[in-house]
């Protein structure tokens, strides 16, 4: 059994004074770390998904606590609520998929544990799955296969057909709730993330983009720092009831250029069409990580962008200097 563990690290209250406050800096950020070493207390197999995600493997603690997943659920989010005032909301699956998926779900200090895979998954929209993008569904609700239980009853040379045979096998065994990913700790992160949330129901669409241009800063920044590309996007919008609506959208091509990803994080955030949502909180995550030294650039006969990346050069230098608020874009600044 696998337990998803969401830390729930919204900032006090005391220092919200700024919009967007800083949602994964500061004591947020500095206690995700005892968090992770409270969940090994229970397994040595738990892997991190910073900024507020864990993921941990406890086949061995259940018969060792002689609990179920629910009640062991329970004693973890009693202590972190103990020892760190943090609560969690907590998924637990038979692998990383339905944890992850039942988490998304769960409402806030309860947990939701997937005891039928099959039924768990069996009306949902096909987008729900891992790997199933806004092509992806696009090609297969063409087809009729607009839900899971939909694409777990077709044949497996069908779904090949469509999206490929490798994608096509992975397709269908997600569908039918198997998920072969292990749970490995002190593994690479695959993604890195931020959120900024507000001291207050946030409607101002500018606002908002604010937010998400401060997170691409951020998180391009920290890619550039440590060698590194991404290939996707995921921007989550959190409401003022605490429901949360996530999209992700693929990059033309792996890269870690903050104009680049302030842009499709901008794509996203409209496709959402908020208009007067009251939105709590917003987050950005890149998603498919990998070294820099293996990603292909198209090479631009637009001399503005080629300024832009030596002048981001240049500000990353500042930065690793004087601080990372050196060099602000200018709406940031202001």
């Amino acid at each position: 059994m696998i337990l998803c563990v969401r830390f729930r690290l919204d900032p006090p209250a005391s220092d919200a004074s700024d919009a967007p406050a800083a949602f994964g800096r500061g004591g947020a950020e500095a206690l995700f770390p005892p968090l992770i070493d409270l969940l090994a207390e229970f397994t040595p197999v738990v892997e991190a998904a910073p900024p507020c995600e864990a993921l941990a493997d406890v086949r061995g603690a259940l018969r060792y606590f002689d609990r179920s997943p629910a009640e062991l659920a329970s004693v973890i989010r009693v202590r972190a609520l103990a020892l760190y005032g943090v609560d969690c909301v907590i998924g637990a699956g038979p692998n990383p998929m339905l944890a992850r998926m039942a988490a998304s779900e769960a409402r806030p200090g309860a947990t939701l544990v997937v005891d039928d895979p099959a039924a768990f998954l069996r009306d949902r929209p096909v987008v729900a799955l891992d790997g199933v993008g806004r092509a992806t569904a696009r090609t297969l609700c063409g087809y009729g296969l607009d839900s899971v239980g939909r694409v777990a009853d077709a044949p497996l040379a069908v779904l090949q057909r469509l999206v490929g045979a490798k994608t096509g096998r992975e397709l269908w065994e997600r569908a039918r709730g198997i998920d072969r990913t292990p749970v490995v700790p002190h593994a690479a992160s695959r993604s890195v993330a931020g959120e900024r949330s507000f001291p207050r129901d946030e409607t101002d669409r500018a606002q908002q983009r604010r937010a998400l241009l401060s997170l691409a800063e951020e998180l391009g920044t920290r890619l550039r720092t440590e060698g590194q590309v991404c290939r996707a996007l995921a921007v989550t919008v959190r409401y003022a009831d605490r429901t949360t609506t996530t999209r992700s959208r693929t990059l033309p091509e792996p890269t870690a250029h903050s104009a680049a990803l302030t842009t499709l994080a901008y794509a996203v955030h409209d496709s959402f069409g908020l208009q007067r949502a009251r939105v709590r909180g917003i987050a950005l995550r890149a998603e498919g990580l990998s070294g820099a030294e293996g990603a292909a650039h198209q090479l631009s006969l637009d001399p503005a962008d080629e300024k832009a990346r030596r002048i981001e050069a240049v500000a990353d230098k500042a930065r690793a200097k004087f601080g990372p608020r050196a060099v602000l874009p200018g709406s940031l600044a202001a």
